[in-house]
């Protein structure tokens, strides 16, 4: 089935893996389309500082630097950076500077866009919870209904039927983290 056919049977409804990922792709082009140019511009330099291929230019240029350096006194001529390389050693700082300046940049938007996919997962997660404990209620509803299991209870059911405080949760969990830290501090 070919891509096309799977994005036009997503927009019918008729699939829904296809619609799921539909949603994605339009939530990345949207991100990718709230880029500035000068944004653009600086991850597609970041690109090209995380290939092999600017490690081996890099290596070249240096090699070069040295090896010419070298051999422009055997040859009787003047050498622009003799021993211990000092001009290299600049420039090198300057490009280390700038890369990981370019970096930094790259890595504050992705952490943007991470931060954002997270509070969404969670969102999404929080109403996947309240619909859960909806149907199990509905389903104890329609099991208290049935004639051979009235006034039966499941308190495994009962948990289940109430939905998650993700405030209270978030507070156990910094108890329980605290009362780790407490354990492992009395340990050492």
């Amino acid at each position: 089935m070919s891509v096309k056919h799977q994005t036009r049977e997503a927009r019918e409804g008729a699939d829904p893996i296809g619609e799921n990922i539909q949603t994605i792709a339009d939530l990345h082009k949207h991100a990718e389309r709230n880029l500035s140019p000068q944004q653009r511009a600086i991850e597609n330099v970041t690109d090209f500082l995380g290939r092999p291929r600017f490690l081996f230019i890099t290596l070249l240029v240096v090699t070069l630097w040295i090896v010419v350096n070298i051999l422009l006194p055997i040859f009787g001529l003047q050498n622009f950076d003799p021993p211990p390389f000092t001009w290299l050693v600049g420039v090198l700082s300057l490009g280390a500077l700038l890369e990981a300046t370019l970096i930094l940049i790259t890595q504050n938007r992705q952490d943007v866009t991470t931060q954002r996919n997270r509070q969404l997962d969670l969102q999404i997660s929080l109403l996947l919870d309240e619909k859960m404990s909806k149907l199990i209620t509905m389903v104890n509803e329609l099991r208290q209904a049935h004639p051979d299991l009235k006034g039966s209870t499941d308190p495994q059911v009962e948990a289940l039927k109430k939905t998650v405080d993700p405030h209270r949760s978030l507070e156990t969990l910094n108890q329980l983290l605290d009362e780790g830290q407490e354990q492992d501090s009395r340990t050492s």
